[in-house]
């Protein structure tokens, strides 16, 4: 069974290799253009070392796969199957087509539910106990694809998108697409069909949507916080200037702030802020233009005092 790999990073990386280990036929790597400062592309270079044809379609994302190019590589290499690692860009179906298995694609949730771009992050974001990976048929619509294969890993209160990855879904993901083309090749891969009324899509996440809002709950403002690390970072205001918070924590105290207002300054530790109903702990965050340290050094360096205020948007720090 011929196979074309499309993917980036180290992931693309170790699904390849992962292929390559369990005898499969790869003909051929997809992946993302060069970057211009030289950021190396672990998948590139390692096709390479395995003398994998390797294609760089031009342009950006989500449209690379768009280009003409990509249909003249499926019509000269003539893959019996598309397997999408890590993949932001959106194939055509056209193109899926000219593949006789069509193509498989991993994506980090438990589908239908989380489709989209940011699975992970919002899945967090939603305080959610549970989620997995699902390797899925492509069809025309997003994420929506009939499930090969579905395993579900544990979300705990103090996983980051990051822990969850890196730890579980990176892992469980090179080896269940694994898996996934086996089944296929033997011929005995599954097609389960999604359930269409229980699903749910999610955008790609911007700053946007992780403005702490003070006036939420501890967990809630918590949950938004652990959902964007490592990215997009949620964030506040303070002393006028935009301060990301990378960790946090619900903290129990008798003291009583106002959402928003710093409580307690804790020696070692950081700084506590009001809530809607209670306090959180700030652990490490990230002012503007400057590089991510502890709440403790954060509190020595600029001298914060309890009373002082963090806002959800310039315009009510200015108010």
């Amino acid at each position: 069974m011929k196979i074309i790999l499309i993917g980036q990073a180290l992931f693309g990386k170790d699904c390849l290799e992962a292929l390559i280990e369990q005898g499969e036929e790869v003909v051929g790597v997809m992946t993302i253009p060069d970057d211009p400062t030289g950021k190396p592309n672990p998948l590139k270079a390692f096709a390479a070392e395995k003398n994998i044809p390797i294609f760089q379609p031009p342009g950006k994302s989500p449209n690379r796969l768009k280009d003409p190019q990509v249909i003249e590589i499926a019509k000269d290499l003539k893959p019996d199957l598309f397997v999408l690692a890590f993949v932001s860009d959106i194939i055509p179906y056209t193109v899926i087509k000219m593949a006789k298995q069509g193509a498989i694609n991993y994506h980090p949730s438990l589908l239908p539910k989380y489709r989209g771009g940011s699975a992970i992050n919002w899945a967090i974001i939603n305080g959610e106990h549970q989620t997995g990976v699902t390797i899925h048929y492509v069809d025309e619509a997003v994420d929506a694809g009939d499930i090969i294969l579905q395993e579900k890993v544990t979300i705990t209160p103090t996983d980051t998108v990051g822990s969850v990855y890196y730890d579980q879904l990176y892992p469980l993901g090179v080896r269940l697409i694994a898996e996934a083309v086996e089944l296929i090749r033997k011929g005995i891969a599954p097609r389960i069909p999604q359930d269409q009324k229980k699903a749910t899509y999610q955008p790609i996440i911007t700053e946007n949507d992780v403005a702490i809002d003070w006036h939420d709950s501890s967990e809630t403002i918590v949950n938004l916080i652990r959902g964007a690390n490592p990215s997009p970072g949620a964030h506040t205001v303070f002393r006028s200037q935009k301060l990301k918070i990378w960790e946090a924590q619900i903290f129990e105290s008798s003291l009583e702030s106002d959402p928003g207002e710093v409580g307690q300054v804790i020696n070692n530790q950081g700084f506590t802020v009001g809530t809607a109903n209670g306090s959180i702990l700030i652990k490490k965050v990230q002012n503007q233009g400057k590089t991510k340290v502890s709440a403790a050094q954060f509190v020595e360096a600029l001298n914060i005092k309890s009373g002082e205020y963090l806002f959800s948007s310039m315009n009510r720090a200015e108010e």
